[in-house]
C-alpha cells in the first residue's frame, strides 16, 4: 500500500527503457503491481472471524472504516469482505443490506491507482475510493469532515494503515510520522496498523539510490528508528489517548498487524 508526499511530486516508479518499473522504485510506495508482492490473504488470515461483531456488538448504523494508502484497492476489497464474512469471491454481487453494515473510504495519493482501484471495485455501494494525500491538511479537512457529515458522524468506527507508515516517516520525517499517528488516533476509534519494520526503510533507500535518485530527504536524520512495532505502539498509547487491544502475530514478511483503541472516543454504533 502506498503512499503520501506532496501530490505535486508524485511520480510512479520510473522505468529504464523497456524494463519494467522495478517494486518499490516510487518514492511513496505506490506500487502498480503491489498485491502481487504481498497478497491480501496474508493479512486476511491473521484476522480472526467476525472481528466487527466483538468490537460492535450493539452497532444499529453502518459503521465507517477508513483505509488510508489502499493502494489499487485489492487489501481493502479483501479486508471488507473479511469483515462482513462474505465469501471470498469477488465476482459475486454486492448482498443486499451489506453497506447498510459497514461504509469504507479508501484513499491514496495515487490518482492512477484509484482510478484502478474504482474501475474493479466489487463493492461500489459500499466502498468509496478517493484521490488524497492524507498529510495536505487543506486537502484532507473538508474532503474528511464532509464524507463523515454525509452521515451524520465526526469520526470512523476503526481506521486501517496497512503497510503505510514507513512512506509518511520517510517523507515527512520524525514529526510527520508523529502528526499522522496523532491524526488517526483523532479520526478512529479502532486502529488497526501494519507497520514495516525497519530493515525495510533501508532497502527503500538503497532501491532509490540504485535507480539514481536522490535519498529520502529525512532518511539519516530519523530518530525514531530500530523495531517501529514497538515505536508505534509507544507514540499510539502514550501521547495519542490510545491502547494496544491486541497483535494479530505476523504476516509470513514479518509484519504485525496492531489494533488499538480510542481511550477518549465515545463508539458511535
Amino acid at each position: 500500500p502506498a503512499r503520501h508526499g506532496s501530490s505535486a511530486k508524485m511520480a510512479a516508479p520510473i522505468s529504464r527503457g523497456s524494463r519494467a518499473p522495478e517494486p518499490g522504485a516510487a518514492p511513496y510506495g505506490n506500487f502498480p503491481n503491489y498485491s502481487r508482492f504481498h497478497p491480501p490473504e496474508g493479512r486476511i488470515s491473521l484476522l480472526p472471524q467476525g472481528l466487527l461483531r466483538s468490537l460492535f456488538p450493539a452497532a444499529t448504523r453502518p459503521l465507517l472504516g477508513l483505509d488510508v494508502g489502499c493502494n489499487s484497492g485489492e487489501l481493502s476489497v479483501a479486508l471488507y469482505q473479511h469483515l462482513l464474512g462474505l465469501q471470498d469471491s469477488s465476482s459475486s454481487p454486492e448482498p443486499p443490506g451489506a453497506s447498510k453494515e459497514l461504509k469504507l473510504l479508501c484513499c491514496d495519493i495515487d490518482p492512477e491507482l484509484i482510478r484502478r482501484a474504482q474501475q474493479s471495485s466489487p463493492f461500489p455501494a459500499s466502498i468509496s475510493f478517493a484521490s488524497l494525500d492524507i498529510m495536505d491538511s487543506g486537502a484532507r479537512e473538508p474532503f474528511l469532515s464532509s464524507y463523515l457529515q454525509r452521515f451524520g458522524r465526526s469520526s470512523f468506527d476503526i481506521g486501517f494503515c496497512m503497510s503505510v507508515t514507513m512512506w509518511i516517516h520517510l517523507n515527512h520525517g520524525d514529526r510527520g510520522l508523529l502528526e499522522f499517528l496523532a491524526l488517526l488516533a483523532s479520526l478512529c476509534s479502532f486502529l488497526l496498523v501494519e507497520p514495516q519494520p525497519w530493515r525495510c526503510y533501508r532497502a527503500a533507500a538503497r532501491r532509490l539510490r540504485r535507480l539514481g535518485r536522490d535519498d529520502f530527504e529525512h532518511f539519516r536524520s530519523l530518530r525514531i528508528n530500530g523495531d517501529m512495532a514497538q515505536s508505534i505502539t509507544r507514540i499510539l498509547t502514550q501521547e495519542c489517548a490510545m491502547e494496544l487491544v491486541c497483535s494479530f502475530g505476523s504476516t509470513s514478511w514479518d509484519r504485525s498487524l496492531l489494533l488499538f483503541r480510542s481511550t477518549t472516543a465515545q463508539p458511535q454504533g
